[in-house]
């Protein structure tokens, strides 16, 4: 049990309403004998990929994996340079590291994704990839994005671990780029029970490329074309994500209805995360800039409300990255958002009731 009255996140509620297919899929699996790159993997794939309206998907351990390997199969490596936002997890970052290249930031904007006009002022001669962050479930201003990277004939690789289902002008995260990034962490909207990503690509190419270097770069059991990865898709957690996969736009929905709730309840004290013109955010985290940020964490807690922040230090002031010479001021608006940023509560299962317990306890520290 939390200590919590309003816990950050409740996982068992979501699981509780589809338990019963969930028991279905975990027998099916048993009884079918088969728990690597099996059936279950490839319809989910297939599924997926369906979802998301990209030609092809690939099932891969984790979200991390998907970064990496994609990289790797198009070749970034020393020498280049990949840009991302600074205000993501670790892994939009490290991936690019780990092929041996540099990461490149460029500022966000008020939306908390990457700047477009900043992106354009980031670009070298030794730039090959754009990582752009959809983040917390809003995705980046990709038509301007991706007009930048076919001026500098750069590959766009979405980072769209957080926003799975999110539309920009009726186009899904993972439709946009030459290939995009999902994780289905428990923290994600669409979630494994543990570990597990998937990539969608339009290109037929890098998807096979994909296929093989998440499997050790073997072609057949006893013929390996190339060093490669154990980075597979669990069969059990492909079966149980088509479970899921089914019920997410109605769990998206109910998300969206809370988060317009919470934004009708909070207004009065912090700046809230509106929509866009075009735009369908998916919330998988709902972060208000709050003045006093710090202050206000801690008298939540003391409420009963679990109120976390998403990411307190920008990825260039970590100690890993202290050798690309990054200072804080060269990005002023992730600077300044860091300070501000609050992720609330927000899950489907959540009540009106422990909305309005936060919302009142807003009004009382904003008015004390």
């Amino acid at each position: 049990m939390s200590a919590f009255s309003v816990p950050y996140a409740n996982f068992s509620l979501k699981t509780r309403e589809v338990r019963d297919r969930l028991m279905q899929a975990f027998a099916s699996v048993l009884d079918e004998g088969r728990y690597i790159q099996g059936p279950e993997v490839q319809a989910f794939e297939k599924e997926f990929a369906q979802y998301c309206g990209s030609p092809f998907a690939t099932g891969v351990a984790n979200g991390t994996c998907s970064l990496h390997l994609t990289l790797r199969a198009i070749g970034v490596g020393p020498g280049d340079e990949v840009i991302t936002a600074p205000n993501s997890f670790i892994a939009s970052a490290s991936t690019i590291a780990l092929v041996g290249a540099k990461p490149v930031f460029a500022d966000v904007r008020e939306d908390l994704n990457i700047d477009p006009d900043a992106i354009e002022a980031a670009i070298t001669p030794r730039a090959k990839a754009l990582v752009p962050v959809h983040l917390a479930g809003r995705m980046a201003q990709m038509p301007r994005i991706l007009a930048v990277a076919k001026k500098h004939n750069l590959f766009v690789l979405e980072d769209a671990a957080q926003s799975v289902g999110a539309k920009l002008d009726g186009k899904r995260a993972g439709s946009w780029g030459d290939a995009a990034s999902f994780s289905l962490h428990p923290l994600k909207n669409l979630h494994a029970y543990g570990d597990a990503g998937i990539l969608t690509t339009h290109r037929r190419e890098l998807l096979d490329k994909l296929s093989l270097a998440k499997n050790h770069g073997l072609k057949s059991r006893d013929h390996c074309e190339f060093w490669g990865f154990n980075c597979r898709l669990d069969e059990m957690q492909a079966a149980l994500l088509r479970v899921h996969l089914r019920e997410l736009d109605r769990w998206t929905e109910e998300r969206r209805a809370l988060a317009h709730r919470y934004h009708q309840l909070l207004k009065p004290f912090v700046s809230i995360p509106a929509e866009g013109t075009g735009e369908y955010h998916v919330y998988q985290t709902y972060v208000v800039l709050a003045d006093r940020r710090d202050d206000l964490q801690a008298f939540l807690r003391k409420e009963g409300i679990e109120a976390l922040v998403h990411y307190p230090t920008p990825i260039h002031q970590q100690p890993a990255a202290q050798s690309l010479g990054y200072r804080a001021e060269d990005f002023p608006k992730t600077m300044e958002l860091s300070r501000k940023i609050l992720s609330l509560p927000l899950y489907p299962g959540l009540t009106h009731g422990q909305q309005d317990q936060v919302a009142d306890a807003f009004a009382r520290f904003y008015r004390s």
